[in-house]
């Protein structure tokens, strides 16, 4: 008849059944059952009700259903590469020459053969120059790919020791001190 009734109504009926037999049990004769035989008696009866009780407890927790999840919003940022900016044109000055000469010049280093054909390069390699330059200890500005007096000046003194000076009057000469430079 037990496993046929409700979990709760068996938990009310064994806890009914251990109570009678306790009390029964403390009413026996004492010369049948010695302290010690009562005790453990007790014992066995307060295991089996707290083990009634916490069954009882688990099956009314496994009856309930489980809450549902809860949707909580996560940020996750998106990778995005950094912009990186790279000119598409690199524009050049070209000045007006009459007869070979630059026309409206004013003899800086920056209407020099010099500084013509060092602009004629690519920015990349405008750099390498000067770095190249400054590595060899002619150089001493920053290396930025701009021809200005300090690049003259450490391209001037490289094409002196290296070979003379006289390579910087011709385009074919300044080139080759730019490319021993580069390669």
């Amino acid at each position: 008849m037990l496993p046929q009734m409700k979990p709760t109504l068996r938990t009310t009926v064994i806890a009914g059944i251990t109570a009678v037999s306790l009390a029964l049990s403390g009413a026996a004769p004492a010369h049948a059952l010695g302290k010690n035989e009562r005790n453990f008696l007790k014992g066995v009866a307060a295991a089996v009700i707290v083990g009634a009780i916490l069954n009882d407890a688990n099956n009314r927790a496994a009856a309930q259903p489980a809450p549902a999840p809860r949707y909580e919003p996560r940020y996750e940022p998106r990778y995005e590469p950094e912009p990186r900016y790279e000119p598409r044109y690199e524009p050049r000055y070209e000045p007006r020459r009459d007869q070979g000469r630059v026309v409206g010049s004013s003899g800086s280093a920056h209407s020099t053969v010099a500084a013509q054909a060092f602009n004629s390069y690519s920015h990349g390699q405008r750099r390498a120059i000067q770095t190249r330059l400054r590595d060899f200890g002619y150089y001493s500005g920053g290396v930025d790919g701009a021809f200005g007096p300090g690049t003259y000046r450490a391209t001037l003194a490289y094409a002196r020791d290296s070979g003379g000076a006289d390579q910087l009057k011709t385009r074919a000469g300044t080139y080759g001190v730019y490319d021993g430079l580069l390669y």
